[in-house]
């Protein structure tokens, strides 16, 4: 008996998506080093039907789709997305603090922050902040230096250091201005903002 599929709806611009998922299915399969044997394994497919779907000889099948998807370690609606156009963003500039941020838009609750630090770290153990979520951080330039619960670290140009927030954290620089790059989760970033407003608060005004 023969199995239909379903095969995969093109509307506009039908050509360079149908050549854009088969470039990507073979991009992903080099990628993790397979072959066509192999990734054909995984998916259930022939060798001679996944040639045929990358070379563009063989209709895109939507449960052929899935399945290759799911070998591929990824998922149907990343396989087909479309290219954006908002691939360019600008920074929020906070020059009060030497700092600029980009928010992740395949992930709202990311956000890198650049920010350019001249001050060493707290050296009183109670201005030291914890609050849920997850940080990773590389020194672009210069030494910066992590305080992490009883720990002190050194992070020199071009080492990173990720670390949950829950411990109670400060960063500084060491020996000169440095450059830091960080990305935090949506957890980080509202300890952060909140942990700022209550410095913010207790300042004197100038």
């Amino acid at each position: 008996m023969r199995m239909e599929h379903t095969v995969l709806p093109m509307t506009q611009d039908n050509g360079e998506l149908d050549s854009l998922v088969r470039k990507r299915i073979r991009a992903l399969r080099v990628a993790q080093g397979w072959s066509l044997d192999e990734l054909a394994t995984r998916a259930r497919l022939s060798p001679s039907t996944l040639s045929r779907i990358e070379n563009g000889q063989r209709r895109l099948a939507l449960d052929q789709l899935v399945t290759l998807a799911r070998a591929l370690d990824t998922s149907l609606d990343q396989l087909v997305e479309t290219a954006s156009d908002d691939v360019i963003s600008s920074p929020m500039i906070d020059a009060a603090r030497r700092r600029m941020q980009w928010p992740i838009r395949a992930d709202p609750g990311m956000t890198v922050v650049r920010q350019r630090m001249t001050d060493p770290p707290p050296d009183s153990p109670s201005r030291l902040r914890a609050h849920p979520g997850r940080e990773w951080l590389v020194v672009l330039s210069g030494t910066a230096v992590l305080l992490l619960g009883n720990r002190r670290f050194r992070v020199e140009t071009n080492q990173a250091a990720e670390f949950p927030t829950m411990l109670p954290h400060a960063i500084g620089a060491e020996g000169g201005p440095c450059e830091v790059l960080g990305i935090f989760d949506r957890d980080a970033r509202r300890g952060h903002q909140r942990d700022e407003g209550t410095d913010d608060a207790s300042r004197p005004s100038p």
